[in-house]
């Protein structure tokens, strides 16, 4: 790449967001750029006693219709557009009288701010940028001779490349900063596109366009030979990406997402109505439990599997508490991940210096709108969130025994758990807790089994007579297909079962629990995790 610099001599700056502007201004005036502007952009520069052109005076038409109309006009298209070196644009800058603009700073219209904050339609509509959109097109196609700035953040890098090239800026950042601002644009369509879909309560739009802003650079991805980075989308749902990091080592690709797993799966338990901890390995739960208070919750979750939480990430609903705290200090921890914490508690873990403590701000909405995605080779499946909560579900007795209260609120509690384990899943639950776990197989019967195995791995290292399946319930995200995989259940010690229903061998897998005296309720509802 040849650089050719190429001077200031006039910016344009138009920002919502006015951040940084003044100081911006001022140095750019200083290196003796002429400043043009609009609207309270032009007012704020002008109160701070610098010299600005109105772009109204620049285009000789005063800005009208609300202020929608007053870039859109071929004095500034032509500024930002002309290339310098073409001597049929210089003539036709000439012949009309249009003066180049040399670097445009426009920041848009929070139209995804006004979103969040729950706008109504029309304040939205609003709040959609038209004129800004296109000049920071225009400016990064004309790159070679216009830099183009979109945030304040860029701000500092050109005024050290106008210091050092004695007033001009270098390709190679003009290249950078058109790069980011075409970004930018497509992020700012992409949130605009996708609420009209919802707005139109329209599934399958025509074009899907998902876009975010940059979080941080990840070290790697999955493996070391993957590159990563984690990005922001505008839902703002509670989690890892609101969450402030106190302290510990810069969060891994593999860390993000197996927080994010535990992270969604605690926000099932009301932290009004129950102390709830989640602990998570390979984006797997291998542990979950309720409790009176966190720590008697964690220390409920730990006995499930105590191997498989070292290197694991702790989720919790509740500020996080010294006694909680303590405990999960007790062992190796990757990620602690609450809506808040207290000044104690923080201070135990700040004793573990890589010990990564996020605080929310929040718990996730279970019944939260929104979309999930997943890349597939040349593709993109999105999808509506998962958000069917069990407690919303009209549970169907198909056995001649109904389960128990206390049955029937555990039963409750593992299809909870079951909507966050990857499928096949089957879990075993008692007493609010999760007492086995079977992820990811590829025949349900296998997941019963292991389930029922890691549960008595449990029992053998805790010195129990028996493994805690013997009177626990049993939730399968997916139907039984056959009764074999409910069989190893009942083998297992279990009393009662849920799961959605809908095999054309229900009437077997039914007929095995009441010749085994055991309760069964259909949910109706699927929770494949693939």
């Amino acid at each position: 790449m040849t650089d050719h610099p190429r001077r200031v001599t006039r910016a344009l700056l138009s920002v919502s967001d006015k951040s940084g502007l003044i100081e911006f201004a001022r140095a750019l005036a200083g290196q003796g750029i002429d400043l043009v502007s609009t609207g309270g952009t032009a007012r704020a520069i002008a109160d701070a006693g610098l010299k600005v052109t109105d772009v109204s005076e620049l285009t000789g038409f005063p800005e009208m219709m609300d202020g929608r109309v007053k870039t859109l006009h071929p004095k500034v298209h032509g500024g930002l557009l002309a290339i310098r070196d073409n001597a049929a644009h210089a003539q036709s800058m000439k012949d009309h009288g249009i003066a180049p603009i040399d670097l445009l700073v426009v920041n848009l219209y929070p139209f995804e701010a006004t979103v969040d904050k729950g706008a109504g339609f029309e304040e939205c509509i609003e709040n959609i940028d038209i004129g800004g959109p296109a000049m920071i097109r225009a400016a990064a196609k004309n790159h070679d001779d216009v830099a183009v700035v979109v945030e304040a953040g860029d701000y500092q890098a050109v005024l050290d490349e106008l210091v050092a090239n004695n007033g001009s800026t270098t390709l190679a950042l003009r290249r950078h900063l058109a790069a980011k601002a075409y970004a930018r644009t497509a992020v700012y369509d992409a949130a605009i596109s996708n609420w009209f879909a919802v707005q139109l309560r329209t599934d399958a739009p025509d074009f899907r366009a998902i876009g975010g802003r940059l979080i941080q650079p990840l070290r790697y991805g999955e493996n070391p030979h993957q590159t990563a980075a984690f990005y922001r989308t505008p839902d703002r749902r509670p989690g890892v990406t609101t969450a402030r990091q106190l302290q510990g080592k810069e969060l891994s690709y593999n860390n993000i997402n197996d927080t994010d797993a535990a992270y969604e799966c605690i926000g099932e338990f009301d932290a009004a109505r129950t102390a709830a901890c989640v602990i998570v390995k390979h984006a797997n739960p291998c542990g979950v439990a309720e409790g009176p208070d966190l720590v008697t919750a964690y220390r409920k979750a730990f006995a499930c599997d105590t191997q498989a939480p070292y290197g694991g990430i702790i989720a919790v609903n509740r500020t996080l508490d010294a006694d909680a705290a303590r405990a999960i200090t007790e062992i190796l921890t990757e990620v602690i991940i609450a809506p808040d914490a207290t000044e104690e508690a923080i201070a135990i873990i700040a004793k573990r210096r890589n010990l990564r403590l996020l605080l929310a701000g929040g718990l996730p909405d279970p019944r939260g709108a929104g979309l999930t995605a997943k890349t597939v080779a040349g593709g993109l499946l999105v999808q509506s969130r998962d958000n069917a909560v069990v407690d919303d579900m009209t549970l169907k007795v198909v056995t001649r025994r109904a389960p128990t209260d206390a049955e029937l609120r555990d039963l409750k509690f593992a299809f909870r758990v079951a909507k966050h384990v990857k499928s096949n899943t089957i879990i075993y639950a008692k007493d609010l807790a999760t007492v086995g776990i079977g992820a990811g197989q590829m025949s349900r019967v296998d997941s019963a089994r292991i389930a029922a195995r890691k549960a008595q791995d449990a029992a053998d290292e805790a010195r129990l007579a028996a493994p805690m399946t013997k009177g626990s319930v049993v939730a399968s995200d997916a139907f039984f297909p056959f009764a074999d995989g409910l069989l190893v259940a009942i083998e297992a010690g279990a009393t009662a079962v849920i799961q959605p229903g809908g095999s054309i061998r229900d009437e077997e897998v039914i007929k095995a629990a009441d010749d085994h005296g055991i309760a069964m309720v259909f949910s109706g509802v699927r929770h494949f995790r693939h």
